[in-house]
């Protein structure tokens, strides 16, 4: 067992009996090492854990999804607490994280399985998505090309994809694209 999952356990457990429930959100834009970087650092949020979703794929392996073979996207799930942040605040945040007006893929990985998207657990969070785009369109020049869809399934990813900017700060993907996504937000490198 990952001792950050174990970790998590303990926060949550202790959350609930002083807190509102623990809620998630799951999001994808582009690589999702950078993606778990950026969001590890909001407020409110409890955990990030990278994974695949979006495809029809059961038991999706990094190989298979980063070589376009199973229809899922390289996304994050976001544990959060929602007396400290809202599902909407984080939505609204994702729009500045990457190009949301690229249909092909983020910067620098493209393919389906690096596409912008929104996997919504609920139908209020769907219809918050909805809304939060809605809202978000008048930030861009071109149209919005975020998939907003129904969560049907997330699958964890390999262990070494977790923490893995803030585990390997001299990978040269972290150090030339993930550290860069992070100064670009104003958020600190691992």
């Amino acid at each position: 067992m990952r001792i950050k999952t174990l970790f998590l356990g303990l926060i949550l457990g202790s959350a609930v009996l002083t807190a509102g429930e623990p809620k998630q959100a799951t999001v994808g834009a582009g690589c999702f090492w950078c993606v778990e970087a950026v969001y590890e650092q909001l407020p409110g949020v409890l955990d990030v854990v990278s994974g695949y979703a979006g495809g029809p794929e059961e038991r999706p392996t990094y190989e298979q999804v980063s070589r376009g073979l199973t229809g899922h996207a390289e996304v994050v799930q976001i544990t959060f607490d929602p007396d400290k942040t809202s599902y909407r605040e984080l939505i609204d945040y994702f729009w500045k994280t990457h190009d949301v007006t690229d249909g092909s893929g983020v910067w620098p990985d493209f393919g389906p399985q690096y596409r912008s998207i929104i996997l919504a657990h609920d139908d209020e969070q769907l219809e918050i998505a909805k809304q939060s785009r809605h809202a978000a369109r008048a930030n861009f020049d071109k149209p919005i090309a975020t998939q907003i869809v129904k969560l049907k399934q997330f699958y964890v990813a390999e262990d070494y994809h977790q923490d893995f900017v803030r585990l390997n700060p001299r990978h040269s993907y972290v150090r030339n694209i993930a550290f860069k996504k992070l100064d670009k937000l104003g958020l600190k490198r691992p």
